[in-house]
């Protein structure tokens, strides 16, 4: 079915605003510019916006356990996600699950169930569901079943975490709790710092490791991200892998070495919303990496909602324009993660769109969110 939507703000592929026709038939952009034969919804003074990519969202994990030892049926945490995503203009997202050395919540019996759960709920969610493994690079038994995942397609995106080191950095040195561990793994204290202890002393075994499995998604076509870095050598060394995403790098040149590059550099919206990291002084001011250059892609992290409101408080506190502000969300991530079909309002990409209200400043209002021609969500104006 043909239709279309009307606005006086439609933000096209070349950066500007134009009051004009979007028209959608079989799932993608058919016209831009003339008039619709179908249905036209005029949205006003609405921005009508390529959808919201979240290459790194893993806030569906308190559905899951919303409480310590808390557990819900993930077909119906997967399905509350969704519709969270869907109402914050978030069309297309990437789950990221973790898969760790810990047991527990992201030990391998959840991470199995995880994945199985969101092949089998993808028909019937609205948002179009991905798989972003977060894998612990000292988890070093996963290996071949990460190998296998990304020869048969059920990879989406591999990024490599190493939390070991620093988690036991900041126990030892620096007397942080292990509740989180402790609530999250099911082990006692002393348990879970025996086995902390024996993960670190993997390390020589490591680097080959993360070799292989890079070459492994490169062969398969999966985009490739790197978590946390605290060194350009290591970025450096990374990149020589084909490993080109720059996940939260920790300190400027890090995430210079990475722009150097050409590298896509991700930074978290909720530190866009709230000021600066939730690590304090020791985490990067999101705003500034923008303003600066040193950011490219923003991602929902730990908060959904974040992540539609974020470029319009980067646009209304000065640190960039418009159209660079919303690629963050959308331009730049479909390209990051080899998405050519999506990411601008342009004929001939999937009808994947957002329409926002933002005529009272932020937080904007989302109207709807359409997937891929579908009207996944929408709401009164």
């Amino acid at each position: 079915m043909k239709r279309g939507i009307a606005s006086r703000r439609v933000l096209l592929a070349d950066g500007t605003v134009a009051d004009t026709v979007v028209t959608i038939e079989d799932g993608a952009i058919s016209a831009i510019g003339a008039e619709s034969s179908g249905n036209v919804w005029d949205a006003g003074d609405a921005w009508v916006l390529p959808g919201v990519i979240d290459l790194h969202g893993d806030a569906f994990e308190r559905q899951i356990m919303p409480r310590p030892g808390v557990h819900f049926p993930m077909d119906l945490a997967l399905q509350d996600t969704d519709a969270q995503m869907l109402a914050n203009g978030i069309s297309t997202a990437y789950h990221g699950v973790t898969y760790s050395w810990e047991p527990g919540l992201r030990g391998r019996e959840s991470t199995l169930k995880v994945k199985a759960a969101i092949e089998a709920a993808k028909p019937r969610l609205g948002c179009d569901t991905r798989f972003h493994l977060r894998h612990e690079t000292h988890n070093l038994a996963a290996e071949k079943e990460v190998l296998d995942w990304l020869a048969d397609g059920t990879v989406d995106l591999l990024a490599f975490n190493d939390h070991s080191h620093v988690s036991l950095r900041e126990i030892e040195q620096n007397g942080k709790s292990t509740a989180t561990y402790v609530g999250r793994t099911g082990l006692s204290h002393d348990q879970f710092m025996d086995l902390l202890r024996e993960v670190c002393g993997r390390q020589p075994d490591v680097p080959a490791s993360i070799e292989r499995l890079s070459k492994a998604a490169l062969d398969n076509g999966v985009a490739l991200a790197s978590h946390d870095d605290d060194d350009p050598d290591l970025r450096s060394w990374y990149h020589g892998l084909g490993c080109r995403i720059a996940e939260f790098p920790m300190n400027t040149p890090t995430a210079e070495k990475a722009v150097a590059l050409g590298d896509p550099v991700i930074c978290g919206a909720p530190n866009i919303i709230r000021g600066g990291s939730h690590m304090g002084t020791r985490g990067v001011r999101a705003a500034t990496e923008v303003k600066e250059g040193r950011c490219t892609i923003l991602v929902s992290d730990y908060y959904y909602p974040a992540l539609v409101q974020a470029p319009f408080r980067l646009v209304q506190d000065g640190d960039c324009d418009f159209a660079t502000a919303w690629g963050l969300v959308s331009t730049n991530p479909a390209r990051a993660a080899g998405l050519d079909d999506r990411g601008t309002v342009e004929t001939g990409k999937r009808a994947d769109l957002v329409v926002l209200d933002q005529r009272n400043g932020v937080p904007a209002k989302v109207l709807a969110t359409v997937v891929e021609g579908r009207d996944a969500y929408r709401t009164a104006a």
